[in-house]
């Protein structure tokens, strides 16, 4: 699918020197390199030329005649004395090439590109040099683009002069990891993938000792907290048999893969490092649960001194030791999830902590592996304005001699403005002061045409509200409103218009139409999302008939469709990290939109609660229990949450009523620390003084179900004068002993009570 082509090269091109060097010899010829349409030059191998290098040559070979119609011969330097020729080689593999060219300032992957009388020198480091030194040529000579890996973008140029230069790359970050992984894009932007590189890669404790196999009979094995051995947690890393079965492990898999060098020993993802008294007594003179996890990775190190063994810096593990320092042969995996994107690390008072750790393991080693995080995970089809954080993080990042980064987008999933994003993030990844403004320029010239201007209104004018509002961005967030945020319902309206216009401008074109469609699908998720928590209003779900019931707006309904049909339409498989499709979003939410505003005597009635809700989740209100929206799987969405407390709830229907029914529905997600009450009484009253329990329920979930799930507890009842209701449920106060958070409070999360 091609992309729309400018004629001329854009302004940024010539910021990729500002880490090189470009020289001019105004005495020099220009080199005529294609003139209408044919050319007299070859391209040289050496014959002990690497399989990069052959590459190279026939990318060159390739784009050379896409844009100009001139196919260059690909010959080996023993049919070459001289003349007209475009030498590709790197480092130890020059043969009897002779040129001024400081093959180990190069390195693996930088490159001198250089005019030398009549010849074009494309000279690479030992890895993947000369093929960078290629994309590079065709993008600052040619014009070339790959905005994605199937827009691409060769302007017709039926000669093509070059004028006499220099110029040298070497990339400051030698392991550039975009977490997008098509090799033909991969190639052209200069990108890496860990699986190239790695074993083993990140929570690796599990697979290394496999609580299925060993806790039964080993329960010392594992993380000891006050409420004893967990299995779902962490090692006990002072044990010495966890010490010699993890060794014994990784000896199998380095032999079945003697090539790779590098193997991740690493602390699984959940929380809860060991608190035995050996383990203990490490972390308090480190100051961190570093200090026992380092010790034993050291150890792990000096068993294998020809491999890289790579740890987590990660949440309770993220802060460096006072003492022991990583073996040479250590590598720390840095990690910043809990970090705020709207604000530059280095800037954000909240992000100081995360800049110490770096400081801090940068006096302790330079062999640190960077991992940074540049969408939201939780709602990946969703306004994620983070982009002017990109550039200054990845120069921080530089400037603390950090080498290997890992840019943690979406992987093969969606999100927002991929393209554009994944585009950034490999331009800078390469060269962390290249022109920000330029580089977006061409992409959104090149990718959306016309439509280009309003989409950049739309993303300046998005991240001008985020600063002016002072909110965090962060990877597990969600679309809400806010009333003076940048999702506030006049920044809202004003994202409209801007796609309004988009669509407008290129209206005509089909291809370019459906990329800009697709660009505003988190806006539309967006709307959506804030419906759901609006309910009723101008921006809610609902509409009020004359006769006082509620039902769906068809505007809005037509929305979800439109969104839906787009996505799938589009290719989109998920919305969020753990795979929701479009088709089960459009489920849940229409299963929502039916089940809600139907309260018939408790719609919108007061509620007092005996314990205060936690004030993360709809602010803590007790009216979320009456406001007839209804609470899905996920926690943050219309549901009161209860920390380590019953919760007991009481209804004023405001006059003596008849009831039949009451209903109150109640979340589990295991994983998030949330379980059904061990049991919810329903009671009611006429005065408020004198209550009759009217129904009782034992929960009979077991517990151990991981995947979160809503449950609706039932009481039906022959009342004939009620006017106050009353619900309680019974938190189980701790997670039970299996469960990773074993000790730690548990929670219970309400949603509507519904009285019939």
């Amino acid at each position: 699918m091609p992309a729309i082509c400018k004629g001329r090269l854009p302004g940024y091109l010539f910021g990729v020197f500002l880490f090189g060097s470009l020289s001019h010899s105004l005495a020099s010829t220009p080199l005529k390199f294609v003139e209408n349409g044919r050319s007299v030059y070859r391209i040289v191998l050496d014959p002990q030329a690497t399989d990069s290098d052959r590459r190279a040559a026939e990318e060159l070979q390739k784009y050379v005649e896409k844009v100009a119609g001139a196919r260059l011969p690909v010959v080996e330097a023993t049919m070459v004395k001289e003349g007209p020729v475009v030498w590709v080689l790197s480092a130890g593999h020059a043969g009897s090439f002779r040129s001024a060219i400081n093959w180990n300032r190069l390195e693996d992957d930088g490159f001198t590109i250089k005019t030398d009388g009549d010849r074009l020198i494309i000279a690479g480091g030992k890895r993947r040099g000369s093929l960078y030194g290629v994309y590079t040529f065709l993008e600052t000579y040619l014009g070339c683009r790959k905005y994605s890996p199937s827009v691409e973008c060769t302007p017709k140029k039926r000669t093509i002069v070059l004028p006499p230069f220099e110029d040298t790359q070497v990339p400051p970050i030698t392991f550039r990891d975009g977490f997008f992984y098509d090799p033909g894009y991969m190639d052209w932007h200069k990108l890496d993938n860990h699986d190239d590189l790695f074993g083993m890669y990140v929570h690796t404790f599990r697979t290394l000792v496999p609580p299925e196999k060993y806790f039964n009979e080993h329960p010392e094995y594992f993380t000891k907290l006050k409420a004893g051995r967990i299995p779902d947690a962490q090692l006990c890393l002072t044990n010495p048999d966890v010490f010699r079965i993890v060794v014994q492990e990784l000896k199998e898999r380095m032999r079945q893969k003697p090539e790779v060098r590098y193997w991740s020993v690493s602390q699984n993802d959940t929380f809860s490092p060991c608190e035995c008294d050996a383990c203990k007594a490490i972390d308090s003179v480190e100051g961190s649960p570093s200090g026992s996890l380092l010790a034993f990775v050291n150890r792990v190190a000096d068993a294998f001194p020809d491999k890289v063994i790579s740890t987590l810096a990660y949440q309770y593990s993220r802060a460096a030791p006072a003492t022991i320092k990583p073996r040479a042969n250590v590598n720390i995996m840095l990690c910043s999830i809990e970090c705020n994107r709207s604000r530059p690390l280095a800037a954000d008072p909240g992000s100081a902590s995360f800049v110490k750790d770096v400081s801090d393991w940068g006096k302790l080693t330079d062999n640190i592996y960077l991992w940074d995080y540049v969408v939201q995970f939780r709602n990946l089809i969703s306004p994620f304005p983070n982009f002017r954080v990109l550039q200054p993080n990845l120069q921080f990042f530089v400037k603390n001699g950090i080498r290997s980064v890992f840019e943690q987008g979406s992987g093969s999933l969606p999100n927002e403005f991929k393209e554009l994003r994944t585009y950034l993030i490999a331009k800078l990844l390469w060269n962390p002061n290249a022109n920000v403004d330029s580089l977006m320029s061409d992409f959104l010239n090149g990718f959306y045409g016309k439509a280009s201007p309003f989409l950049r209104q739309y993303i300046e004018t998005m991240h001008d509200a985020l600063e002016a509002s002072g909110e965090e961005l962060t990877i597990y967030g969600y679309p809400l409103p806010s009333k003076r945020g940048y999702l506030s319902p006049e920044n809202m309206d004003r994202y409209i218009v801007f796609f309004d216009r988009a669509e407008e401008s290129v209206k005509g074109d089909t291809a370019l139409l459906r990329r800009v469609q697709r660009a505003r699908l988190p806006l539309q998720f967006a709307l959506l999302e804030q419906a759901k928590v609006y309910g009723t209003g101008e921006r809610g779900f609902y509409a009020r008939a004359s006769d006082g019931t509620w039902s769906v707006k068809p505007s809005m309904m037509k929305l979800l469709e439109t969104f839906v049909e787009r996505c799938n339409g589009g290719g989109i498989k998920a919305l969020e990290e753990m795979g929701r499709s479009p088709d089960e979003y459009f489920a849940a939410t229409k299963q929502f939109l039916e089940t809600s505003m139907k309260n018939p005597r408790g719609l919108f009635r007061p509620v007092t609660l005996v314990n205060p809700a936690s004030s993360k989740y709809k602010n803590g209100e007790a009216s979320a229990l009456t406001d007839g929206l209804r609470g899905w799987a996920d926690y943050n969405m219309n549901w009161l949450g209860f920390e380590g407390e019953d919760m007991e709830a009481t209804i004023d229907l405001g006059s003596l009523q008849p009831v039949r029914k009451i209903t109150s529905g109640f979340l589990q997600d295991v994983n998030a620390w949330v379980f059904m009450p061990l049991k919810v009484e329903f009671a009611v009253s006429s005065d408020g003084q004198v209550f009759r329990t009217v129904a009782g329920s034992q929960d009979s979930t077991p517990a151990s179900i991981s995947k979160a799930f809503v449950r609706p507890f039932i009481a039906d009842v022959k009342e004939t004068d009620v006017r106050y209701v009353r619900v309680k449920a019974v938190n189980m106060k701790t997670c039970p002993l299996w469960h990773k958070g074993a000790g730690g409070p548990a929670w219970i999360f309400a949603d509507e009570i519904t009285v019939e």
